[in-house]
């Protein structure tokens, strides 16, 4: 068994900015690559840095800084040539792959990975590579001292903390996460407790598509389920998730029968037709940046159906008897004791493959 001490290896970007510095006064520049190896109660066997070709020059000034700082310290200079590093699919592209080839060893060494310099974007696909254990370590983050110039003289180089990004460690944050997930599915079920174990599991199933997706939803079972209640309950929670900003619009579709049903879902414009006096918004402009709730929709003839489908899919429609398009992103939740009359092209697939039908033996209010 190796009882010697892991050795220490730091991955980093160059500074650009940040570890600039030249002549005499840069020992007097809190430089973030260089003053992590002036550290006395802090070292580092070996330093990854990556660099850009264009910057060759310092980087290799930057190297030999620390290596007169910390002669023991290895500085292997990493090209990563990066056209847009503000592209987060290219930057984590070639720190993906970077990460894959390269020869880690956790069982001799130690990784840190260094987010204080790079892009924002450089840090974020760091901090994405190490929580995935693509890069297996922890976070390092440093910062410079206050009065940087008198403090560097005197010998302070700054801070530095320690990220562990494995949750297991934090029992009160794991214990709140967990808190916050089963808030909301008592919030789903209105506070009702079941040992229904197929309800509890559908709502906590619907849990997870509600505040991940903004897919349609259909809700389906008989009637006084306590569906439209479901579909506002799950208003309400993305509404405080901050996850929409529009309304609840609650449709029955029952209720909308002949030449009025277009009128009333797509709007009007003023003169569209006999009794037209106003202008109509229409209840998909009206749930714009919300939620539409159609219920039975299988109600609605096929023409409304098939205009609706074309709006849900292009985000866009025309009013009744408009020549110019209306936009309007909502989600949709349908509703339909029976699934909807055949159209000429399917529904849009559904976020959740259980229905919440009342389950057998439970309480007699939302399902």
């Amino acid at each position: 068994m190796n009882t010697n001490p892991k050795k220490q290896v730091a991955v980093s970007f160059l500074g650009t900015v940040l570890d600039k510095g030249f002549g005499q006064g840069r020992w007097q520049k809190w430089r973030p690559n260089v003053a992590m190896n002036q550290r006395q109660d802090f070292h580092l066997d070996r330093m990854e840095l990556f660099y850009a070709e264009k910057y060759r020059e310092l980087a290799d000034h930057v190297k030999a800084d620390i290596q007169q700082v910390s002669p023991h310290t290895v500085v292997n200079l990493v090209p990563m040539e990066l056209a847009n590093p503000w592209d987060f699919s290219e930057v984590y592209t070639k720190l993906h792959d970077w990460a894959a080839s390269y020869p880690f060893d956790t069982e001799e060494e130690t990784y840190l990975t260094h987010i204080t310099t790079g892009t924002h974007v450089a840090q974020i696909c760091l901090f994405l590579l190490v929580e995935s254990r693509q890069i297996p370590g922890v976070l390092l983050q440093t910062a410079p001292p206050k009065n940087q110039r008198r403090s560097m003289e005197d010998g302070n180089v700054g801070s530095y903390e320690i990220i562990d990004l494995d949750l297991a460690r934090y029992d009160v944050l794991a214990e709140r996460l967990a808190a916050v997930r089963d808030d909301a599915v008592r919030y789903l079920k209105s506070g009702i407790s079941t040992k229904n174990a197929a309800f509890n599991r559908m709502i906590a199933e619907i849990e997870q598509v509600a505040l991940n997706s903004p897919s349609p939803i259909l809700l389906s079972g008989p009637t006084g389920a306590g569906k439209s209640m479901l579909a506002r309950r799950i208003f309400e929670l993305k509404k405080v998730r901050h996850l929409i900003k529009g309304t609840f619009v609650d449709v029955n579709c029952a209720t909308l029968r002949g030449d009025g049903a277009a009128s009333a879902l797509f709007g009007h414009k003023k003169g569209a037709f006999t009794g037209a006096a106003e202008k109509r918004e229409g209840y998909l402009k009206t749930a714009d940046g919300g939620v539409l709730f159609l219920d039975e929709i299988g109600e609605l003839g096929l023409d409304e159906q098939a205009m609706l489908l074309k709006a849900i899919e292009e985000k866009h429609f025309y009013p009744v008897g408009s020549d110019s398009e209306v936009k309007s992103d909502f989600q949709l939740i349908r509703n339909s004791a029976e699934p909807p009359a055949s159209t000429k092209k399917p529904w849009p697939p559904i976020s959740t493959s259980p229905t919440p039908t009342k389950p057998h033996g439970a309480a007699t209010s939302a399902t």
